[in-house]
């Protein structure tokens, strides 16, 4: 179990390593490597997810490992509490972003291998600390340079602990 220690609480995450192996390792290595602490989620839509792990508190976007092959093709769904990868419109291209879906957002599953097919994968799930995710998802957020739906006040990822 791994726990995002948070400046509005802990969020304890279960990861899949069974139906996502290597997403649940690009994620162990990130957290190993100390990569998330001091990042922050920088994206919030209620009703929809939030988003980190890959800029700091000043918006400076961190450097990152390569990117990972998509294993949305899982059987895993991008259901309420479920933790996914990040990515751009290139499926293959997640690396440390991720995002904890707030809402049951079954559209981002995997439908076929095509560029709108790919889907988003899903690696684990939120196990304890659902209350805070119910207090991050209705931050206030705004615009921050190029960045839509950032929080006005930083929800920080203090530290992160493995058990």
């Amino acid at each position: 179990m791994i726990t995002l220690h948070t400046n509005l609480g802990d969020i304890s995450l279960q990861l899949d390593a069974e139906k996502a192996p290597i997403t649940a390792a690009n994620f162990m290595k990130y957290v190993e490597e100390g990569f998330y602490e001091g990042t922050v989620f920088h994206r919030v839509i209620d009703g929809f997810m939030i988003q980190g792990g890959g800029f700091t508190e000043e918006m400076d976007q961190k450097r990152v490992n390569a990117s990972i092959k998509n294993e949305a093709s899982n059987g895993l769904s991008n259901r309420k509490g479920t933790v996914a990868m990040a990515r751009t419109s290139d499926p293959h291209s997640a690396t440390a972003q991720f995002f904890i879906n707030v809402n049951d957002n079954t559209f981002l599953d995997f439908k076929s291998e095509t560029s709108q097919g790919w889907g988003y994968c899903v690696f684990g799930e939120v196990v304890e600390g659902l209350d805070i995710i119910e207090k991050m998802k209705v931050v206030a957020t705004g615009n921050r340079g190029m960045h839509q739906d950032v929080p006005l006040e930083a929800i920080i990822i203090q530290s992160v602990s493995v058990k």
